[in-house]
């Protein structure tokens, strides 16, 4: 079973999104990139915050266009960096989306909220469903929760499975995201097996993923893989083969210092071997 993710491909900042005709000059110069013209106009006295009948800004145009230049002169103007469309839609969302990693890092810099509130588009799911991976890097650095779980989405290492992002599924993982938590009692090794994903799943199984566990059709991960697929083959194998010593040290090592202390694991007096063992570079 698949899910559509309620975010993906949305238009926010295209013709398509509600009425534009109150678009401003400053929309315009933010949309286009066009930094000279939007200092003129900022010092001419138009309002950073300036909304459309939607409720989007400058600010969330030079955010979806990647014009970090923009971002920053309409920041330093007073633009809201956690300004919201009607649709809930934050300057930080749209950077994301786009994976501008500057903007992104220009808006968590400058107070833009890692979390969205709750019942909002959540820019570490889009990041997550994307492959944004330097974005999703900088909000986690900046204390986005790895875990954080929308009900009919999941969470964003169960986005990142189901969009075949190994990339983003690895820096969730190596952020300390809870390899079990998926979309309710879908794993996220239930949505690497779907898709046929076997470098995921070796990655998640190498995290501790549980084989056994079932989903609401009672399916472990290996019945959720196609029939005589590499991600079958790969699952079997491993169910066949006992997990070695080291992994299992290493597991117990992490789940004993806890996420919150993962990043702490450098401090250790261990040898660099082991530390980068434990950080699993």
């Amino acid at each position: 079973m698949s899910y559509t993710y309620q975010w993906l491909d949305v238009p926010w900042g295209d013709g398509d999104m509600g009425s534009w005709a109150d678009r401003s000059p400053l929309h315009e110069a933010a949309c286009q990139g066009r930094l000279l013209a939007l200092r003129t106009l900022l010092s001419q006295g138009y309002n950073a915050n300036i909304p459309t009948i939607d409720h989007v800004t400058p600010l969330h145009e030079a955010c979806l266009s990647d014009h970090a230049s923009c971002a920053k002169a309409l920041i330093a103007a007073g633009a809201n960096v956690n300004a919201t469309t009607i649709d809930g839609v934050t300057p930080l969302f749209n950077a994301c989306s786009v994976g501008s990693a500057t903007c992104t890092e220009v808006l968590l810099e400058n107070g833009a909220k890692p979390q969205s509130e709750i019942c909002q588009p959540s820019p570490i799911h889009e990041a997550s469903s994307k492959g944004r991976t330097a974005c999703l890097e900088a909000l986690i650095t900046w204390g986005a929760d790895v875990d954080y779980d929308i009900p009919h989405l999941g969470t964003p290492l169960y986005i990142a499975c189901i969009s075949s992002g190994l990339q983003c599924t690895q820096k969730l993982l190596d952020g300390g995201a809870n390899v079990q938590k998926g979309r309710f009692l879908e794993s996220p090794l239930h949505a690497a097996a779907q898709k046929d994903c076997t470098e995921i799943i070796n990655v998640l199984l190498e995290f501790g993923a549980n084989t056994n566990a079932k989903n609401l059709q009672l399916k472990r991960p290996v019945e959720s893989a196609p029939p005589n697929s590499t991600a079958e083959e790969t699952l079997l194998l491993h169910e066949a083969t006992p997990r070695p010593l080291y992994q299992l040290c290493r597991l117990s090592v992490r789940d004993y210092m806890g996420r919150t202390r993962l990043h702490l694991i450098p401090q250790l007096h261990l040898p660099n071997l082991l530390k980068r063992f434990l950080q699993y570079r």
